[in-house]
């Protein structure tokens, strides 16, 4: 039976947590301390050591589905304003105006993260609440264009692919529509290479019953079949309290954060649930052997 420090016992208990595990960690000359939310499920991992680089990380399940990217724009998308922090580009305003020594938040084929790290941990703490609004409670579902700015959209551009002005729409110069957005742009650039696009075949031959078989960045492609409704359905059913993994690391006020966790977040998500469905599921499949992968990929003469 696990012997629990009864500080952290009381602290946990304080703020809605139970502890689950507790582990020393020779590696990180520390503890690890696993807490589960009771109200509404949410794991949290405390790696607990003298560093004086303190983080925190907040992640959730996101396996995809298709191709079309959604995850990766939703990681760009809830990063332009929430109801706490209504500004254009937090992101942007906390790499100027903060102690962070790491700021950034990065999607993976099977989960999305957003992790960041100070020295300083009052300023860590103001961090954690920007990022816990953006993920818990973005400004996406009353501002569509964030949708159309990071994921996709149609716009007038000139024959040689500059933004058009509609101006004479019968000469040579005549504009056309096009494809332009943030992760659009981003994965046309990435999959231009042909290593990525042969490791998105193997992929897809190696694991094809699993959501590895997916670009999860999302392919030119198929991000301009995802529609805004399903761009919002994957935020309601992934970013919830119950699908999601708290890290904090370093010396810390764990009284300080936990209080900001479930007061603020976690708390009022369990008494007024977003009530949508299930995240995507993730499953096994068995060993499967790959062979002649052949992708044909549009090139440059050179």
């Amino acid at each position: 039976m696990t012997t629990f420090d009864p500080a952290v016992l009381e602290t946990a208990r304080r703020h809605g947590f139970s502890p689950v595990d507790q582990q020393e960690l020779p590696e990180i000359e520390g503890t690890a301390l696993t807490l589960r939310h009771d109200a509404t499920g949410a794991r949290l991992l405390y790696l607990r050591n003298d560093d004086a680089n303190k983080a925190f990380s907040v992640s959730f399940k996101t396996p995809a589905a298709d191709d079309t990217g959604v995850f990766h724009i939703l990681e760009h998308s809830v990063l332009c304003g929430s109801e706490k922090f209504p500004v254009k580009e937090p992101f942007v305003n906390l790499l100027k105006g903060s102690m962070q020594t790491f700021l950034n938040a990065m999607t993976f084929p099977d989960k999305t993260m957003y992790p960041v790290a100070s020295t300083n941990e009052r300023d860590l703490l103001n961090l954690a609440d920007v990022y816990l609004d953006a993920v818990f409670r973005p400004a996406i579902y009353d501002k569509r264009t964030t949708f159309e700015q990071e994921g996709w959209h149609l716009e007038l551009v000139d024959a040689d692919g500059a933004p058009g002005d509609g101006a004479d729409p019968a000469g040579p110069g005549r504009p056309r529509l096009a494809y332009n957005g943030v992760v659009f742009n981003e994965m046309k650039g990435a999959l231009s290479d042909p290593d990525s696009v042969l490791y998105d075949a193997l992929s897809a031959a190696l694991f094809p019953d699993t959501t590895y078989r997916f670009e999860s960045g999302g392919t030119p492609e198929a991000i301009p079949t995802l529609t805004f409704e399903g761009f919002l359905d994957a935020h309601a059913r992934h970013y919830q309290p119950s699908n999601c993994y708290l890290t904090l690391y370093g010396d810390l006020d764990l009284d300080a954060f936990l209080a900001l966790i479930d007061d603020g977040y976690l708390a009022p998500l369990a008494a007024s649930p977003r009530g949508a469905g299930a995240p995507n599921p993730l499953g096994e499949q068995a060993p499967v052997e790959a062979r002649g992968v052949r992708r044909e990929m549009a090139t440059a003469p050179e």
